[in-house]
């Protein structure tokens, strides 16, 4: 079984994504309250090899054998992947026997102030870090970091990779309202990101269940307004939803890859449907016998049901 190796899946910013998780669940320099993985088990900045690279190298040559058909190979999964030391030779092994596919890395952010990671880091086409505030009182609230961790010292981090970093630069801005969405914080942060030079940037939004039932997503005039006043400096402004997601078929309907899914965050019947090729109907009869065999979990959310994996199960 491909233990680290995930997918394809559709991914709502990279298309069709094959994942790699180089990290325990849920080991993450962040507890952050809209994270859809739930709370973080192992908080932790120290880098390690928690897993043979070797093993994980042998999984990624066996799924791209057949060559499949993919928009990026994505470094994620439900921790921080840069904490983990195999990131640099997976994807040097990826750039050299792969080059015909596109790599990203998806990350917090919070490590970049690493000139070790910044350098595991360059050879990846696309870098996507988290950046959601510049004061350390609201960075503290939204993510519940690592004590140690200065928000400024990451801002400058990202600045790092910014010149030393030939590729693509997607920076995320997760939106929690009442915190990071009041009008001044959203003037220091337009500041830093414009500091930052980013090739694209990109507002997130909660609309999954997150760790925390109070969070919730912006008002679609609120995230509007903020998009417009992002892009005053230029740069391209993406809200990112689910409307981007794009169905695509699979041969492959077994009850695992729901199961493989699920490992990975919630979703509704719809969104597994989306995501594996597996009629929704299907689906639902699978997710109803799982429930009942106390493998999953459901509960009602904005769009409907989520389901995820019993944490005795995980």
């Amino acid at each position: 079984m491909n233990h680290h190796i995930f997918g394809p899946v559709i991914s709502r910013r990279l298309g069709r994504s094959l994942g790699i998780d180089l990290i325990p669940y849920k080991t993450c320099s962040y507890n952050c309250v809209y994270c859809e993985c739930g709370k973080t088990t192992d908080l932790t900045s120290i880098r390690k090899e928690f897993f043979p690279t070797g093993n994980i190298l042998n999984q990624l040559d066996n799924v791209l054998a057949s060559s499949p058909k993919l928009d990026y190979i994505t470094f994620a999964g439900s921790g921080e992947p840069t904490l983990s030391l195999s990131l640099g030779p997976v994807l040097a092994h990826l750039k050299k026997n792969y080059g015909q596919y596109k790599v990203a890395v998806l990350t917090n952010g919070s490590l970049c102030t690493d000139p070790d990671i910044r350098q595991d880091l360059i050879s990846a086409d696309l870098v996507s870090p988290t950046l959601t505030t510049t004061t350390q009182e609201i960075f503290e609230k939204i993510h519940r970091p690592v004590p140690g961790l200065l928000v400024t010292d990451i801002i400058q981090g990202i600045r790092s990779l910014r010149n030393e970093y030939k590729g693509q630069i997607w920076l995320e801005v997760f939106l929690v309202p009442g915190l990071n969405t009041l009008e001044n914080e959203l003037k220091m942060l337009r500041n830093a990101i414009y500091s930052i030079r980013p090739d694209l940037i990109q507002l997130n939004y909660l609309d999954r269940p997150g760790t925390e039932s109070w969070v919730s997503p912006p008002e679609p005039m609120l995230s509007g307004k903020i998009q417009k006043y992002f892009a005053e400096g230029g740069i391209p402004v993406e809200i990112i939803g689910f409307d981007k997601m794009i169905p695509f078929i699979s041969q492959d309907k077994s009850t695992t890859q729901i199961d493989e899914t699920l490992r990975r965050r919630p979703c509704t019947a719809e969104d597994i449907a989306q995501m594996t090729g597996i009629s929704a109907p299907e689906v639902r009869k699978k997710l109803a016998l799982m429930v009942q065999q106390g493998i999953v979990k459901a509960k009602s959310g904005e769009r409907g049901i989520f389901y995820w994996i019993a944490a005795d199960k995980r």
